[in-house]
């Protein structure tokens, strides 16, 4: 075979290769992109009813936006909702990820009595999910309430507190494992300088496990944020209705099922995360270790 008819062959196949996998490329944005263009056709439908749903709307509006946002009706405080969904989310993930953070810190970088056997146990606790005690949950909430109001039933203190309860402990696992892999060595140089162990875990481990905090922090406000039945149990103020609970009002209907602002509202929810994530991304793929001295 001539060096011509060799070239053309690997030329060919390297096209073959582009080809096949901007296909593959393409097919999967596609597939990514079809169900939020079809929730936006939905939300731009004039109709109502998923019956007449169509993916190409026959006419486009605004309106359903307007009905959300400006409340038209009185009962659909879909701002306050949002509000209520930002706070939960955004107070459980800081106290998720501070307070997992020390507890990480603490199992990563000292030994003392029962170590061992507090791991396992919470790795034990984590096998059960929430969902299996909600009964449970209710009425210690309900407990709580008849002394502390704020974190009583119906209230959002109290579903943070469950929050709070349900992400410790795979948490607390993951960034241990993280903090194993960062050297000692870097810990026991700060010693030598004369740091203490708080100085040491705020000014040179901390900055190390950036990464895996924002991880945290963002898995955290997902599940969250788009949680539905703890907080549909344990809500039952309207005001105090997170978004999931809030926009199941618009489906939940035998005979006045609004498709139309659930959908805008479902568009209008997932905002506040494509900021998030945009602004975290660098975060996202930066290394672990980055800047990191060996001993």
């Amino acid at each position: 075979m001539s060096s011509t008819t060799r070239a053309g062959s690997l030329r060919r196949q390297k096209r073959f290769s582009i080809a096949w996998r901007l296909t593959v490329g393409i097919l999967a944005i596609a597939f990514a992109l079809l169900p939020v263009i079809y929730i936006f056709s939905a939300a731009v439908n004039p109709a109502s009813s998923i019956a007449s749903r169509s993916i190409v709307p026959k006419g486009a509006t605004f309106d359903h936006f307007r009905f959300i946002l400006l409340n038209t009706e009185g009962n659909t405080p879909f701002l306050l909702w949002m509000r209520n969904s930002l706070f939960v989310s955004l107070t459980t993930s800081l106290l998720v990820v501070s307070i997992t953070s020390f507890a990480a810190y603490a199992f990563s970088r000292f030994r003392f009595r029962g170590r061992q056997s507090l791991l396992k146990s919470i790795l034990l606790a984590q096998v059960f999910p929430n969902i299996l005690a909600i009964v449970a949950l209710f009425l210690i909430l309900r407990q709580l309430g008849q002394y502390y109001p704020v974190i009583g039933i119906d209230s959002l203190g109290g579903l943070i507190l469950i929050y709070l309860g349900g992400a410790m402990g795979f948490n607390t696992w993951l960034m241990k494992g993280f903090f194993d892999s960062i050297p000692r060595d870097l810990d026991e140089s700060a010693h030598m300088d004369g740091a203490s162990s708080l100085q040491t875990f705020v000014y040179i481990i901390l900055p190390l496990v950036r990464p895996i905090l924002v991880v945290i922090f963002i898995l955290t406000f997902i599940g969250t944020y788009g949680d539905y039945l703890l907080a549909r149990v344990m809500l039952k103020d309207i005001n105090n209705f997170t978004l999931a609970v809030g926009l199941s009002l618009f489906v939940s209907g035998r005979f006045s099922q609004n498709w139309g602002p659930f959908a805008a509202g479902a568009l209008l929810a997932a905002i506040p995360t494509l900021i998030l994530f945009y602004f975290v991304q660098d975060q996202l793929q930066s290394g672990l270790t980055v800047g990191a001295v060996k001993g």
